[in-house]
């Protein structure tokens, strides 16, 4: 199991890349948490939280496709690494500003989130100029996946120590300034520098011009309702289960569960069409969001959190592999970026939701808001599934060398942006 990842980071610049994408990715992956966690300090109540949450996600929204066609453009050292600056500047206002004016607070979040920059699409654009076999570019999908949820099982954990240890405040300042480094390490790199996109057509929708692309981003923006509502219906259960520790232990949970089935997933050469891997991955998904409505005591709601997590990581490796089938020809980094978009803004509804459902039925009501979201998610892909596996038209670039010169496993596979 461990051969095929071991092979992968072994590639030059392999490490580093996906090294720097986590640590640069990581104020974007906790801030929900810590923006929830920094108003409660601030005597605020779950509905604003959910609120400032829901602003950063929106201006993160329409932020990364924006960035990302930028990156298609002009390449990334000119985009990824001003973005980050400035968007640390906005969440270190909202750190140092409070939460009073709200006005002031909203503005912060907007600035904070809107330059986020595009680092995740634009690791899956370097991937094919990094492995030139198309086996290793789908295996460091899963791999991305996989890692990603290391970085979301620790992410939680070092939000709550760094509360502990200093304060909510202190916690948005480290992560701000660990953010900007971990974009100067990608930007900086050979691959990064050397990248550019394939020629592509002018067109003001880009990469939204594919309907396959649409199918997939409906069905994970009800994936991301799923996720930001256990965020905001976590932190009410913690409140009646024994505080902040309890709340990074059920967060870390989920990412460990991911983790672990991301790691078996990658693991394995999938055969059969990715679409209808997907739907099996979703379904499985939200039937195990179900238990958490049950809200038992810390180490059994510990326990089912794991166990809800552990078909993320497969469903959104699985998906990258679909987005890079149905994305145009030059809008590979905006496609991704449109993915992560749609799960941030997913994520900041479900927050929005949670607040009030939470305020108005307790934690087991906010439990229930991810299993509804993720059978949403299910019924998206099974309306959608002859455009999810058409071979595409309307604007994404048919089967040709260009778009899979290694004949792939997976249909479509796009190596066309490479260096």
């Amino acid at each position: 199991m461990a051969a095929g990842y071991l092979e992968i980071l072994r590639a030059r610049h392999a490490t580093r890349l996906l090294a720097g994408t986590l640590v640069g990715r990581l104020p974007n992956a906790t801030a929900a948490i810590a923006v929830v966690l920094f108003v409660r300090a601030e005597g605020g109540t779950y509905s604003l939280a959910g609120a400032l949450a829901a602003v950063y996600g929106v201006a993160n929204a329409v932020g990364q496709p924006l960035l990302g066609r930028l990156v298609d453009l002009y390449g990334q050292p000119r985009v990824q690494l001003p973005a980050a600056v400035v968007s640390a500047l906005g969440m270190g206002v909202f750190a140092l500003a409070g939460t009073d004016p709200v006005a002031l607070a909203c503005a912060a979040m907007a600035v904070a989130g809107l330059f986020t920059p595009p680092l995740e699409g634009g690791l899956r654009a370097l991937w094919p100029s990094v492995l030139r076999e198309e086996e290793q570019v789908h295996t460091a999908y899963a791999m991305d996946a996989v890692a990603q949820e290391i970085m979301f099982t620790v992410g939680p954990l070092l939000v709550t120590l760094c509360v502990s240890l200093w304060s909510a405040q202190a916690a948005l300042l480290i992560l701000s300034v660990i953010g900007v480094l971990g974009a100067l390490s990608v930007v900086l790199s050979e691959p990064s520098r050397a990248w550019r996109s394939a020629p592509r057509e002018a067109h003001w929708l880009g990469a939204l011009r594919s309907p396959g692309l649409l199918a997939l981003l409906g069905a994970f923006l009800f994936i991301g309702i799923a996720l930001g509502s256990i965020t905001v219906a976590g932190v009410s259960y913690a409140d009646a289960h024994g505080g902040d520790a309890v709340y990074g232990w059920l967060m870390a949970g989920i990412g460990l569960g991911a983790l672990c089935g991301g790691v078996v997933y990658g693991a394995r050469r999938w055969s059969g069409a990715p679409e209808r891997r997907l739907r099996v991955l979703v379904g499985l998904l939200a039937v195990c969001y179900v238990p958490l409505t049950l809200v038992p005591g810390p180490v059994a709601m510990t326990a089912l959190a794991t166990l809800a997590g552990v078909f993320l990581a497969p469903s959104i490796a699985c998906a990258f592999v679909l987005v890079d089938r149905h994305a145009p020809a030059g809008t590979v980094t905006e496609a991704f970026s449109w993915l992560v978009t749609t799960f941030t803004v997913g994520a900041s509804v479900g927050t929005g939701l949670a607040g009030p459902v939470v305020e108005w039925g307790g934690a087991a009501r906010g439990f229930a808001v991810p299993g509804v979201a993720g059978a949403a998610a299910l019924v998206v892909l099974l309306a959608t599934g002859r455009v999810l596996a058409a071979a595409g038209s309307g604007g994404v670039v048919a089967a040709s060398s260009e778009n899979d010169p290694n004949r792939a496993v997976e249909p479509r596979f796009s190596s066309g942006d490479r260096a």
